[in-house]
């Protein structure tokens, strides 16, 4: 393994102009980087060039970052014809790819918001599209037409599960994070372990050893100002050492 492990981050789809780009938003290298403390590399959402199998040989772990993005539903089974956008069809097929691959290896995938939904059917589980509903007591993302730092700020607690590796890198029981998802998990993917719940019960993070290498992942936004966040910082310590072969 090199001094500093390679992770590589897979890139969204982004309309720039009048073009498209591959891209990963920089707070995901500034905000991840230094407290796992590994040398990013891009991963391009483009399954017909970017062979995953060759590019997993040649990564030390992978993060699936979050996205404006939504998974399309026919990715865990349903049909829905009125499924809220936007979407980025070639980063689903592309990050199910990659995720099989680096598994394969038993080398550590770690998820973001979209990349923790990403993870979830991977493993054969389904999400929910009704986060931000109105009409639900509990709302996971800020009210539309908030500013983007605003849009952060919306927190809420999670319970930490008894026993769990977030649990004991973090150290306390309940955290607060912050919540910026209109989807989430419905039915939990097979092999996954609950490492976090909110207190309406949804799950907002897991992690797994069982199909080959690690996996950890959480529904929040660890990437945003871990500077000024502890926790984030602990969880991305946690990351760095799994990284390096420790065990989750």
């Amino acid at each position: 393994m090199t001094a500093r492990p390679i992770l590589g981050m897979i890139c969204c789809q982004r309309h720039v102009g009048t073009e498209y780009a591959q891209a990963v938003m920089e707070r995901y290298l500034y905000g991840v980087s230094p407290y796992v403390d590994a040398i990013p590399m891009l991963i391009p959402s483009l399954p017909d060039f970017a062979d995953a199998e060759i590019i997993a040989h040649r990564l030390e772990g992978l993060l699936l970052t979050g996205s404006p993005s939504n998974m399309e539903p026919h990715c865990y089974g349903e049909v829905v014809e009125d499924a809220p956008g936007p979407f980025d069809p070639k980063r689903d097929e592309m990050a199910i790819k990659l995720a099989d691959a680096m598994l394969k290896l038993g080398k550590p995938v770690f998820g973001i918001c979209r990349g923790f939904q990403e993870l979830n059917v991977h493993f054969g589980g389904t999400l929910r599209r009704d986060l931000s509903d109105p009409a639900r007591a509990f709302q996971h993302h800020a009210p539309d037409g908030v500013s983007f730092d605003a849009m952060f700020d919306h927190t809420h607690s999670v319970t930490l599960e008894e026993g769990g590796t977030i649990l004991a890198a973090i150290g306390k029981a309940e955290i607060e994070v912050n919540s910026v998802h209109y989807q989430g998990v419905d039915k939990l993917g097979t092999d996954l372990r609950v490492e976090a719940r909110a207190s309406d019960g949804v799950v907002e993070a897991f992690s797994s050893t069982a199909r080959g290498g690690p996996v950890l992942a959480v529904q929040w936004h660890p990437e945003w100002k871990p500077e000024a966040h502890e926790n984030s910082r602990k969880l991305f310590g946690l990351m760095g050492r799994v990284l390096r072969g420790g065990t989750l």
